[in-house]
């Protein structure tokens, strides 16, 4: 658990590497990056020692993400909520003889201020 905000920053650093392994990362994130704002106290809430932990707990749990076969079709998924933006490539791939639908990769983002105020088909177009 890190003691202070420098600390957290580098956890924080740490996973913003791996995010593309981790599916919603700017939603788990969100609460998290706060925490390293200049004019912020350092302070472990339940709330934040919560979400610490869910975040903790998907990059160990991250999906081990295929290579993209360019002769084969994709499958792009896209979802939209007021805490951000997300999509996930994936691939159907023969994997041990068996067809698989693995993800390739995955992106996220938080909204900004102005998409705040669009309806949901409108932010999933964003």
């Amino acid at each position: 658990m890190p003691q202070n905000k420098k600390e957290y920053q580098s956890f924080l650093g740490f996973g913003g590497y791996y995010r593309q392994h981790i599916k919603d990362f700017a939603s788990i994130a969100r609460l998290l990056y706060k925490l390293c704002d200049k004019d912020t106290v350092f302070e472990m809430t339940v709330d934040r020692v919560k979400d610490f932990e869910y975040l903790r707990q998907a990059l160990n749990t991250a999906p081990l993400l295929l290579m993209p076969d360019f002769k084969l079709p994709f499958k792009l998924y896209i979802d939209a909520s007021v805490d951000g933006l997300g999509a996930e490539l994936h691939q159907f791939q023969i994997i041990n003889d068996k067809l698989v639908e693995g993800p390739i990769y995955f992106i996220s983002r938080q909204i900004k201020p102005t998409e705040a105020r669009y309806g949901a088909s409108q932010m999933e177009f964003s």
